[in-house]
């Protein structure tokens, strides 16, 4: 009988290429810092935002590519540039998200269609095209989504970001059926609140709330999400696929009524 790998050899991503988007924000930069410590090459998408504050890591590890995940063209540019540029994707973390506030009977189509777009059919494309090469090398890949335990639970004049959210949950259930046999993996990862710079300035009433009532008493960071984000894309989740892991401190335990 062969010997089991050890934990910490599946955990080694060394020689696996992910791309994550979003990479330019606090999320973002934590899911990519966490791949690069465990040896992946990461290929950080962002829109506009700067990606100076990755340069402190592995630079033979983490490349750049600007796009536009609205445009037609936007999420083909991401794959082909990576397969350009590492001739391989093994992993795809769909971080990229937009946000904004209004209640339903205020929302314009504007606000929602962006939402959907950012948020729901970049994702789709992504995995579509990802898993297409995944497929063609016979690759046993891994695809996550980052949605909210507002897929769980919706805010108040978050409606159409948690629906986009909850439709994320789906969407990575319903791929999992598709590419499972192909050996590709796609779950969802739905944090809480996580910690950013001047969050506390911003939103002290929700802030307080949240780390009253939160069962581990505390706000989540960019690396507790990186963290779950390494699990899906290793081996150690090798049998896991189609499922929402909720990274928010134990706040869905917590009862409404």
């Amino acid at each position: 009988m062969t010997k089991a790998a050890s934990p910490r050899d599946l955990l080694d991503l060394s020689g696996r290429v992910v791309i994550v988007t979003g990479a330019g924000g606090g999320v973002g930069s934590g899911i990519v810092r966490r791949l690069v410590e465990t040896g992946a090459t990461v290929v950080a998408h962002t829109r506009t935002s700067s990606t100076d504050h990755l340069l402190n890591l592995d630079g033979s590890l983490v490349s750049n590519i600007r796009a536009d995940l609205t445009s037609t063209n936007g999420p083909a540019g991401i794959i082909e540039s990576t397969l350009e540029m590492h001739g391989r994707v093994d992993g795809l973390v769909n971080n990229a998200a937009t946000q904004s506030l209004a209640p339903f009977d205020e929302l314009t189509d504007m606000a929602w269609s962006e939402t959907i777009d950012v948020n729901v059919t970049a994702a789709h494309r992504l995995t579509q095209l990802a898993a297409a090469d995944m497929r063609s090398r016979k690759s046993r890949g891994s695809i996550i989504h980052i949605a909210s335990i507002e897929a769980h639970q919706p805010a108040e004049v978050h409606g159409h970001y948690a629906t986009s959210k909850a439709a994320l949950v789906m969407h990575a259930r319903a791929a999992a059926l598709t590419y499972g046999s192909y050996g590709i993996r796609v779950n969802s990862i739905s944090p809480g609140l996580i910690d950013r710079l001047g969050l506390e300035e911003d939103w002290p009433d929700g802030v307080a709330r949240w780390h009253k009532a939160a069962p581990l008493t505390r706000l989540g960071t960019p690396e507790d999400v990186g963290d779950a984000c390494v699990f899906l894309c290793s081996d150690l989740s090798r049998w896991i696929t189609g499922t929402d892991l909720v990274v928010d401190g134990g706040m869905l335990a917590r009862p409404t009524w």
